[in-house]
């Protein structure tokens, strides 16, 4: 939220001294362990955003009890993490990633046991506050900052274990902060598949797209309960909220008044934490070329989203550091390069055409089967009745479709032929006397239910929930969502 404020700042305008004076107006706290180590410089900016459960501001006021009661926050002093995004700014500034970690992530944290990645910063804060006051005799008033930022610090280094990114600034807006910044902006749209009351967190809407205000906007992303994949759905949640206000700010649809600008400074300043040291200058530099099609919206891949905890007490949400890390570098770089579509390409936005072009009877059936298995969508089945090929190919409105070169590559690596008369999203396989491909019965199995069953495996192990979709803040996003 701090990102798309700064992001408002540079659309509308704001003189260079008006900029400095919103900076300075923000809380700020002093880390030593942001920033790039010796020789890891990549030139990139990658900013921690995190989203407290706290029921105080930015300077440690509590909230009112009308302000608690309008955001469902209840009166329970909490210091959980229930947010945290990744967001990474190349140096070119054409693009923007935000990656998100489920709060339940089951990960390494330093001087704790393995635990839930929400809980890190609380539990490392309270140890310090009890070894600051109990034993070493300190005033609570004075222990308290160090307190918070030995809590910060073991988030932003778990963070970092955990991606393999170095942070190099961080961000913190508890609940009231977003009410307001969502307010200040107009409120955000969103839509739902289904239409949801769960009273728990006070989200009560109807399916379809509607536009939200504040308190609603928080207890669309904070609902949990009775969603079908849990954190997994609300992490989507919250993405699809960021990716709809950063497209209202990108595309020159925010309000414009200076009205509206008070109201941002204000929530901001009242709410959002940063850490020194962030020129907000020279970041504003570094987004004067970003679009809204160029921001994309992830989620780490997870194992599974009802794993345990290893003492068996706690319900968590399993990820393997390796595999987190080796999909965060592919992802990063892909954005960095601006191939934004293809980060956001999943193979349920192809239909495939499957005809046959041979004499083999069922061919087309049967590689229709198998494309379906892993995951595309099944589109007509039967003989070509175009002209005669000479070699099995897939046929595209455009030989860069990305649907198209997913297709091929899964086929074996048939050859990519445009055809202008095909329809955007779909793709035709044209299979000739020459396939010996999946589904053949050539390539060493037969286009039998077993082996579709044993593809549709090996796509999508049973253990692991399929991947969250790669939202991103272009006119065609966010889609409605559970």
């Amino acid at each position: 939220m701090a990102v798309l404020a700064v992001m408002i700042l540079l659309g509308t305008g704001v003189a260079w001294g008006s900029v400095r004076n919103f900076e300075n107006g923000i809380f700020h706290f002093t880390t030593a362990l942001l920033g790039p180590r010796d020789g890891e410089d990549d030139g990139a900016t990658d900013i921690l955003l995190v989203g407290m459960d706290s029921r105080t501001d930015a300077h440690g006021n509590p909230l009112s009890a009308q302000e608690l009661a309008d955001l469902h926050a209840g009166d329970e002093a909490a210091t959980n993490t229930d947010t945290i995004i990744l967001v990474r700014i190349p140096y070119n500034g054409r693009s923007a990633t935000a990656i998100s970690i489920p709060r339940d992530s089951y990960v390494d944290a330093p001087d704790l046991d393995k635990t839930k990645i929400n809980g890190v910063y609380g539990q490392v804060k309270l140890d310090r506050m009890k070894e600051l006051v109990e034993n070493q005799g300190m005033d609570p008033a004075q222990a308290e900052p160090q307190s918070v930022e030995a809590g910060r610090n073991a988030l932003i280094k778990t963070v970092g274990d955990l991606t393999g990114v170095t942070v190099d600034h961080y961000a913190e807006i508890g609940l009231l902060g977003f009410s307001l910044i969502t307010d200040a902006l107009g409120g955000v749209e969103v839509c739902l598949k289904e239409p949801v009351r769960e009273p728990l967190s006070g989200a009560d809407f109807p399916a379809g797209w509607q536009r939200l205000d504040g308190p609603q906007a928080l207890s669309f992303v904070r609902q949990r309960h009775d969603l079908p994949r849990g954190d997994l759905d609300r992490v989507v949640r919250q993405q699809v909220v960021m990716a709809s206000l950063a497209h209202q700010v990108i595309s020159g649809k925010t309000l414009r008044s200076p009205a509206t600008l008070n109201r941002l400074e204000d929530a901001i300043q009242r709410s959002v934490v940063i850490s020194s040291g962030w020129d907000v200058m020279d970041f504003l530099n570094q987004l004067q070329r970003l679009a809204g099609g160029n921001v994309a919206f992830a989620t780490i891949p997870v194992i599974a989203e009802n794993g345990w905890s290893d003492d068996g007490t706690q319900s968590v949400v399993t990820v393997d550091p390796d595999a987190v890390q080796r999909w965060v570098k592919s992802l990063l770089q892909d954005q960095d390069e601006g191939n934004t579509a293809k980060v956001a390409y999943t193979r349920d936005q192809t239909t495939v055409d499957v005809v046959n072009d041979s004499e083999v009877n069922g061919l087309a059936g049967a590689v229709s089967d198998r494309l379906t298995a892993v995951a595309f969508k099944p589109g007509a089945i039967g003989n070509n009745d175009k002209a005669k090929v000479d070699r099995s190919q897939v046929q595209t409105a455009a030989a860069d479709d990305l649907g198209a070169q997913a297709v091929a590559q899964e086929l074996g690596g048939l050859p990519i032929v445009a055809d202008p008369s095909i329809p955007a999203g779909t793709v035709r396989v044209v299979l000739a006397e020459d396939y010996q491909g999946p589904g053949s019965g050539l390539d060493g199995t037969l286009p039998t239910a077993a082996t579709i069953d044993d593809a549709a495996a090996e796509a999508a192990p049973s253990a692991a929930p399929p991947p969250s979709p790669v939202i991103t803040a272009g006119s065609e996003d966010p889609k409605c969502v559970n």
